[in-house]
């Protein structure tokens, strides 16, 4: 009988955390963005050239992508997209997801940080009006790594999209085809407010600015500024 009371309580602890769970999940989401990008950032040997955020049109960091296989399997992640304002700064970020396809051939690594440079507006146009292939919808190329690839870096490239990825500490651009990304509306509307659309949520038409995304924002600026 005690251990069912005790089952009971337990059960009932945790249905009262779920509420306080789910609303700090975007936030711990955000942060592990931020620790993604100051880790990559902050190693200019083996960073994403300056170069490259300085032209992206949106910068997409899904930090912790799980394997769900051997060698070549499914992914499943969680990450945020900002994109570049007309006046040049970087909007709020909006939640995604990305699933399915696979990261290079890193077998045994069960979680692998994403990072993808958005070109031009088409990729991102897309996300938002439904979900978006990599590799089907528009092209993506391993992105150049580190201080040496700034000079090279071209106007040649002609990939609308660059994927980086990183796991068991090693930062290389790596093909991804396949995952599909989506706009992850529940997180966007726990964030900013009921029926928020992520077009509303790039133009900073939003109700609520919640403090924890200005980091993310702040190191897009410092780190495509250099």
């Amino acid at each position: 009988m005690h251990a069912i009371t005790r089952l009971l309580l337990l059960l009932s602890a945790l249905f009262l955390a779920l509420p306080a769970l789910a609303a700090s999940a975007p936030e711990r989401r955000v942060e592990n963005a931020v620790r993604v990008l100051d880790e990559i950032m902050r190693s200019p040997d083996r960073g994403i050239p300056s170069r490259m955020l300085q032209d992206a049109y949106a910068i997409a960091v899904i930090p912790d992508v799980v394997k769900a296989g051997l060698v070549i399997g499914g992914r499943r992640g969680r990450g945020v997209i900002s994109v570049r304002t007309p006046d040049g700064t970087w909007s709020h970020p909006a939640f995604i997801t990305l699933t399915g396809g696979s990261i290079g051939f890193q077998a045994g690594v069960q979680s692998t940080d994403v990072i993808l440079v958005f070109r031009s507006a088409r990729g991102v146009d897309s996300i938002v009006n439904g979900k978006f292939t990599l590799g089907a919808d528009a092209a993506v190329a391993a992105g150049p790594v580190g201080r040496t690839a700034q000079a090279s870096t071209d106007g040649e490239l002609k990939a609308e999209i660059l994927s980086y990825s990183r796991a068991r500490g090693l930062f290389a651009g790596v093909a991804l085809d396949g995952g599909v990304l989506s706009i992850d509306h529940r997180a966007n509307q726990g964030t900013y407010g009921r029926n928020v659309t992520p077009r509303a949520i790039f133009e900073g038409r939003v109700a609520t600015d919640p403090a924890f995304l200005v980091d993310f924002r702040d190191r897009l600026e410092e780190y495509s500024q250099r």
